[in-house]
Protein backbone atom coordinates (compact mmCIF):
# COMPACT_ATOMS: atom_id res chain seq x y z
CA UNK A 1 0.00 0.00 0.00
CA UNK A 2 2.86 2.35 0.80
CA UNK A 3 4.37 1.77 -2.61
CA UNK A 4 1.11 2.77 -4.26
CA UNK A 5 1.08 6.06 -2.33
CA UNK A 6 4.71 6.72 -3.31
CA UNK A 7 3.96 6.03 -6.95
CA UNK A 8 0.87 8.28 -6.81
CA UNK A 9 2.89 11.05 -5.09
CA UNK A 10 5.68 10.73 -7.68
CA UNK A 11 3.16 10.92 -10.54
CA UNK A 12 1.59 13.99 -8.94
CA UNK A 13 5.02 15.64 -8.51
CA UNK A 14 5.98 14.79 -12.09
CA UNK A 15 2.68 16.21 -13.36
CA UNK A 16 3.17 19.45 -11.35
CA UNK A 17 6.76 19.84 -12.62
CA UNK A 18 5.59 19.26 -16.17
CA UNK A 19 2.88 21.90 -15.84
CA UNK A 20 5.37 24.41 -14.38
CA UNK A 21 7.87 23.69 -17.17
CA UNK A 22 5.19 24.14 -19.83
CA UNK A 23 4.00 27.40 -18.29
CA UNK A 24 7.56 28.73 -18.09
CA UNK A 25 8.18 27.70 -21.70
CA UNK A 26 5.00 29.42 -22.90
CA UNK A 27 5.90 32.52 -20.87
CA UNK A 28 9.35 32.69 -22.45
CA UNK A 29 7.92 32.28 -25.93
CA UNK A 30 5.42 35.06 -25.17
CA UNK A 31 8.22 37.34 -23.99
CA UNK A 32 10.27 36.65 -27.11
CA UNK A 33 7.21 37.31 -29.26
CA UNK A 34 6.54 40.58 -27.46
CA UNK A 35 10.10 41.72 -28.16
CA UNK A 36 9.67 40.97 -31.85
CA UNK A 37 6.38 42.92 -31.90
CA UNK A 38 8.23 46.03 -30.66
CA UNK A 39 10.42 45.88 -33.71
CA UNK A 40 14.15 46.11 -34.15
CA UNK A 41 16.35 47.70 -31.50
CA UNK A 42 19.51 49.78 -31.76
CA UNK A 43 22.62 50.13 -29.62
CA UNK A 44 23.49 53.83 -29.34
CA UNK A 45 26.90 55.31 -28.51
CA UNK A 46 27.48 58.99 -27.78
CA UNK A 47 30.70 61.00 -27.79
CA UNK A 48 30.57 64.56 -26.42
CA UNK A 49 33.50 66.87 -27.21
CA UNK A 50 34.32 70.58 -27.12
CA UNK A 51 33.83 72.20 -30.53
CA UNK A 52 36.91 74.45 -30.33
CA UNK A 53 39.53 71.82 -29.36
CA UNK A 54 37.96 68.36 -29.67
CA UNK A 55 38.63 67.44 -26.03
CA UNK A 56 36.07 65.19 -24.32
CA UNK A 57 33.43 66.60 -22.00
CA UNK A 58 32.97 64.49 -18.90
CA UNK A 59 29.76 64.32 -16.87
CA UNK A 60 27.64 65.78 -19.70
CA UNK A 61 23.92 65.02 -19.40
CA UNK A 62 22.74 63.24 -22.57
CA UNK A 63 18.93 63.24 -22.44
CA UNK A 64 16.94 60.98 -24.78
CA UNK A 65 13.28 61.75 -25.51
CA UNK A 66 11.02 59.57 -27.66
CA UNK A 67 9.30 61.57 -30.38
CA UNK A 68 5.68 60.80 -31.18
CA UNK A 69 3.55 61.55 -34.18
CA UNK A 70 3.87 64.97 -35.78
CA UNK A 71 7.27 65.49 -34.16
CA UNK A 72 5.82 65.99 -30.69
CA UNK A 73 8.07 64.97 -27.82
CA UNK A 74 6.54 62.09 -25.88
CA UNK A 75 6.40 62.02 -22.10
CA UNK A 76 9.27 60.51 -20.27
CA UNK A 77 12.87 60.31 -21.22
CA UNK A 78 16.18 58.94 -20.13
CA UNK A 79 19.32 60.71 -18.95
CA UNK A 80 22.81 59.32 -19.46
CA UNK A 81 26.08 60.79 -18.14
CA UNK A 82 29.37 60.80 -20.05
CA UNK A 83 32.53 59.27 -18.60
CA UNK A 84 36.01 60.85 -18.49
CA UNK A 85 36.43 60.21 -22.24
CA UNK A 86 33.13 61.98 -23.02
CA UNK A 87 31.44 58.66 -23.88
CA UNK A 88 28.18 57.03 -22.89
CA UNK A 89 25.99 54.33 -24.40
CA UNK A 90 22.67 52.54 -24.17
CA UNK A 91 21.39 49.34 -25.76
CA UNK A 92 17.88 48.39 -26.83
CA UNK A 93 16.52 51.67 -28.18
CA UNK A 94 13.65 51.00 -30.63
CA UNK A 95 13.92 52.21 -34.21
CA UNK A 96 12.19 55.49 -34.95
CA UNK A 97 12.59 59.19 -34.16
CA UNK A 98 14.57 60.17 -31.08
CA UNK A 99 15.28 63.64 -29.67
CA UNK A 100 18.73 64.06 -28.14
CA UNK A 101 19.65 66.93 -25.84
CA UNK A 102 23.06 67.49 -24.28
CA UNK A 103 23.31 69.78 -21.27
CA UNK A 104 26.57 71.00 -19.72
CA UNK A 105 27.02 74.14 -17.62
CA UNK A 106 29.20 76.65 -19.47
CA UNK A 107 28.23 75.42 -22.96
CA UNK A 108 25.34 76.00 -25.34
CA UNK A 109 22.57 73.43 -24.97
CA UNK A 110 22.63 70.95 -27.86
CA UNK A 111 19.40 69.53 -29.26
CA UNK A 112 18.68 67.54 -32.39
CA UNK A 113 16.27 64.87 -33.65
CA UNK A 114 17.67 61.63 -35.07
CA UNK A 115 16.06 58.81 -37.02
CA UNK A 116 17.23 55.57 -35.41
CA UNK A 117 17.32 53.00 -38.21
CA UNK A 118 20.52 50.95 -37.73
CA UNK A 119 21.45 48.18 -35.28
CA UNK A 120 24.38 50.30 -34.05
CA UNK A 121 24.77 54.05 -34.21
CA UNK A 122 27.43 56.43 -32.86
CA UNK A 123 26.52 60.08 -32.45
CA UNK A 124 29.22 62.70 -31.90
CA UNK A 125 28.12 65.96 -30.30
CA UNK A 126 30.35 69.04 -30.52
CA UNK A 127 29.47 71.56 -27.83
CA UNK A 128 30.02 75.26 -28.42
CA UNK A 129 30.84 77.97 -25.93
CA UNK A 130 27.94 80.25 -25.13
CA UNK A 131 27.55 83.13 -27.55
CA UNK A 132 27.20 86.79 -26.74
CA UNK A 133 23.79 87.57 -25.33
CA UNK A 134 21.58 90.20 -26.91
CA UNK A 135 18.50 91.91 -25.58
CA UNK A 136 15.70 93.79 -27.32
CA UNK A 137 15.86 96.22 -24.44
CA UNK A 138 19.52 97.05 -24.92
CA UNK A 139 22.21 97.22 -22.28
CA UNK A 140 22.31 99.97 -19.61
CA UNK A 141 25.66 101.24 -20.91
CA UNK A 142 24.36 101.67 -24.49
CA UNK A 143 22.83 105.12 -23.82
CA UNK A 144 26.16 106.60 -22.73
CA UNK A 145 27.98 105.07 -25.67
CA UNK A 146 25.44 106.54 -28.08
CA UNK A 147 25.88 110.01 -26.53
CA UNK A 148 29.65 109.75 -26.81
CA UNK A 149 29.35 109.19 -30.55
CA UNK A 150 27.29 112.34 -31.20
CA UNK A 151 29.23 115.14 -32.82
CA UNK A 152 30.09 118.00 -30.49
CA UNK A 153 27.77 120.98 -30.76
CA UNK A 154 29.36 123.98 -32.38
CA UNK A 155 29.13 127.36 -30.67
CA UNK A 156 27.70 130.23 -32.69
CA UNK A 157 30.36 132.67 -33.89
Amino acid sequence: MRDEFRIAAMKKSFLMLSVVAILLGVGMIGTAGAQNEEGPMSDLRFVVVKDYNGKPVRNAAVVLHPVGKKGKQSRGGLELKTDNEGRTSIDGIPYGPLRVQVLVPGFQTFGEDYQIDKPELEITVKLKRPGEQYSVYGNPGDAKKADDKKPAEQKPQ
